[in-house]
């Protein structure tokens, strides 16, 4: 009988400390595999911004005019950027610490003030997934699938497109003219059709919870768009609300989920416009792999 005790406490201490590397291996051991260097492709193109007109709620250059508004949706804030570009280049991503890596993160204001940033919202936290495409501003740094992920191409003329990781390569969506690929998902509208159904969630996700999505409206014109949630001012949005929202309010054509839940946050003129949480006790930023941005 001691010796059955003496194994099942051996057992269960080895269980514990495999349980936890894993944990540690998932979620907090680093890896830097790249220094990403002048953040991707250099492109042949120069852009000036000419006079700047910026306020707490709007920026306008000879290129990028960017308006934010706020809607109250389902007793949740939502807090809408509505940009026109004259070049696709301006939508851009980048990683935490200007490196491609495991678990490298850090807050979405600091990559975005890093790059310069006029517009920033978090991605699609590439750094704790082992597969999964990762396509940054011209470069492709992993080209190994996740089965039936589905991700958004952001193509280098500035369209969108949802595809299904087992069903394209990765280099022949490079070759098409592929710019960026956001690997998080899923898509929620395409062709101006809500593409999921009404109680579809992300794994492990709860149907309010603060959201992160990008969408497009028409050539060059998009939205990025961020909810709160958790807390008594914000319940938050189900995919399906968000959605809705996106579709009926906002005449969005592509839109896509991104990472959400404590992630969610929304950075522009030097600021976050929103109230990033993790808990719904403490309003503060999630460190993040990498963002989407408007910038030069």
């Amino acid at each position: 009988m001691l010796k059955k005790h003496g194994f099942a406490i051996i057992y269960s201490i080895i269980l514990i400390m495999f349980t936890v590397y894993i944990i540690l291996d998932t979620f907090i051991n680093t890896q830097i595999y790249t220094v990403v260097e002048n953040n991707g492709e250099v492109i042949d193109k120069v852009f000036e911004a000419g006079n700047v007109l910026s306020t707490l709620d709007y920026y306008q250059d000879n290129n990028i005019e960017i308006k934010i508004n706020e809607y109250t949706i389902n007793s949740t804030q939502v807090y809408v950027a509505d940009v026109q570009i004259k070049d696709a280049g301006f939508i851009k991503t980048a990683f935490a610490n200007n490196t491609y890596g495991k678990n490298i993160t850090d807050k979405t204001s600091n990559i975005a003030n890093n790059v310069n940033a006029i517009l920033a919202i978090n991605g699609d936290y590439y750094g704790v997934q082992e597969k999964g495409y990762v396509l940054k501003n011209g470069i492709v740094y992993r080209d190994v699938g996740a089965g039936n992920k589905e991700d958004l191409v952001i193509y280098k003329d500035g369209s969108f497109e949802i595809i299904n990781e087992s069903e394209i390569d990765i280099y022949t969506l490079l070759n098409e003219g592929a710019y960026n690929i956001l690997s998080f998902g899923p898509g929620i509208i395409e062709n101006g059709s809500i593409c999921i159904s009404q109680n579809y969630e992300v794994s492990k996700s709860m149907n309010s919870n603060p959201r992160t999505a990008i969408g497009l409206i028409d050539d060059l014109h998009y939205v990025f768009i961020v909810s709160d949630g958790r807390t008594e001012n914000s319940k938050g949005l189900s995919l399906y609300e968000l959605a809705e929202f996106m579709q009926n309010q906002l005449n969005v054509k592509t839109a896509y989920n991104l990472d959400g839940g404590g992630s969610s946050t929304m950075y522009f003129n030097g600021e976050i416009i929103n109230n990033p949480t993790t808990n719904g006790k403490k309003i503060s930023e999630r460190s993040v792999s990498d963002i989407v941005y408007i910038g030069y």
